[in-house]
């Protein structure tokens, strides 16, 4: 009698521990496969409203005519209910003109309750911002580049630098010249060179069409007109008098503001020039300016128009987007300048600089220079004309150049020239470049950057 008790015990004590453990395990089972139908649901709530706005672009409101939450349910094939999705849409405007759309979307399922997943999803064209470098003419990255993010060329690519990222070419093969380090020519594959990550290049490719990403600058400056900031034409002339070459210099402040003053004149240097259609005369040099104007850049339209030449530096406070471009004159083409460094001061602040033609760094840059921003050279090269060292000293080589953010240009781009000179391994620019794409400008670039797609698609997505 004694034995049966304490086995009795024992066997009692195994079987409700292992009952209790065996129901522990079918509990957490139940839990994670509702927590896994959850999710379903809601991705699907996300799924739907794609398929409503792909059909119903100008349609927040769900057909409703009324803000959300929109309940709905969610069935599986044979027509039993699965669960619910809740929507709740929000719409981001700049400028009068929706730019994105978030999807906030909770899925609950239907057989256990007190169980929800949420899903937020942006939903927008996609834009330039998703590269760190899109180029419409053939490239040459040198050993000292470091480039963090995707990198392409319609042309060909010569990668001498480190990547991190896909690097692309929309040809099979091209012919490499003395310009890119082939002596004699040579013709070589699409993207080629003793960079590292080889196996992350990838051509031939589809091209990114110019015409297609060209920003409309009459449209653009009548909305600035009526909603941003526009500076009209302070030049006047044609390119052979110095009155030709005046403009503004707009230094961004932190306090939300851009203080304008007007370039009066500027110095006359002799470079030979990254764009090859440019003049020898280089002109970016500013010599003396006056005060123009304070401006609160507008918190429903960041949109700076400038009609004239344009010296861009500060921090920037907000999403803005500086258009430098003349459409009243015929013949008369803007030019934009990097003076100084460019910084955001916070992570929802971002900048777009759209040149008309050329988005240059001026000579008296910063020796160490830090640039973040998405600039445009529309119609012509991004980067530094070349000043002898030996002619101008202080200009011609400097040190670092960090930048955070994309660099779009429809020639080839430069901020280092090859060769040696002045005891230095390179005749002029940037020793060193660090190129990095930046995610937040990708997720919510400032208005009008512009759009590689006309369709939408979700550009960022998370669980909450």
């Amino acid at each position: 009698m004694l034995l049966a008790l304490v086995f009795g015990a024992l066997f009692l004590t195994v079987f409700s521990g292992l009952s209790g453990y065996v129901l522990s395990e079918n509990n957490f089972e139940v839990a994670k496969r509702a927590q896994s139908e959850a999710t379903a649901i809601a991705e699907a709530g996300l799924e739907y409203y794609r398929w409503h706005l792909a059909h119903f672009p100008n349609d927040l409101q769900n057909g409703t005519g009324h803000a959300g939450p929109y309940v709905m349910t969610y069935a599986d094939p044979e027509g039993s209910t699965v669960g619910t999705y809740s929507l709740d849409i929000l719409g981001n405007q700049s400028c009068g003109q929706t730019t994105s759309v978030d999807i906030r979307s909770t899925g609950a399922p239907a057989d256990v309750a007190n169980v929800s997943k949420t899903l937020i999803a942006r939903y927008a064209q996609p834009t330039v911002a998703q590269y760190a470098y899109i180029v419409n003419d053939s490239v040459w990255a040198g050993p000292d580049r470091v480039i963090k993010g995707p990198y392409h060329s319609n042309g060909g690519v010569r990668m001498d630098g480190a990547a991190n990222a896909l690097v692309t070419s929309s040809l099979s093969s091209w012919t490499c010249t003395s310009d890119f380090g082939c002596s004699p020519n040579q013709t070589k594959p699409g993207v080629f060179g003793s960079g590292s990550d080889q196996e992350l290049w990838n051509y031939p490719t589809p091209q990114v069409d110019f015409d297609a990403i060209a920003a409309n600058f009459t449209t653009l400056r009548s909305i600035a007109q009526s909603n941003g900031v526009y500076l009209p034409r302070y030049s006047s002339g044609n390119a052979n008098s110095a009155a030709y070459h005046k403009g503004y210099h707009l230094i961004f402040n932190a306090n939300g503001t851009v203080t304008v003053e007007r370039v009066t004149s500027t110095s006359k240097l002799t470079a030979t020039p990254l764009n090859s259609a440019d003049s020898s005369a280089d002109y970016s040099l500013i010599q003396n300016e006056t005060m123009y104007n304070t401006y609160t850049i507008p918190s429903s339209c960041g949109l700076i128009f400038v009609e004239d030449n344009a010296w861009i530096e500060g921090v920037v406070p907000s999403k803005a987007t500086v258009v430098v471009a003349n459409v009243s004159d015929q013949g008369v083409t803007s030019e934009a300048y990097l003076h100084g460094n460019l910084s955001y001061s916070s992570t929802a602040a971002g900048l777009t600089l759209i040149s008309q033609n050329d988005i240059l760094i001026t000579p008296d840059s910063p020796q160490d220079m830090t640039l973040e921003g998405i600039f445009v050279a529309q119609g012509g090269a991004f980067g530094r004309n070349y000043y002898s060292c030996a002619t101008y000293p202080s200009y011609s080589q400097k040190g670092t150049l960090t930048m955070l953010g994309t660099t779009v240009s429809n020639k080839r781009t430069g901020t280092q020239w090859s060769g040696s000179a002045c005891g230095k391994s390179y005749s002029s620019g940037y020793a060193t470049r660090v190129d990095s794409f930046d995610r937040a400008q990708f997720a919510e670039p400032p208005p009008f950057t512009p759009i590689l797609s006309t369709d939408y698609q979700f550009i960022d997505w998370r669980q909450e």
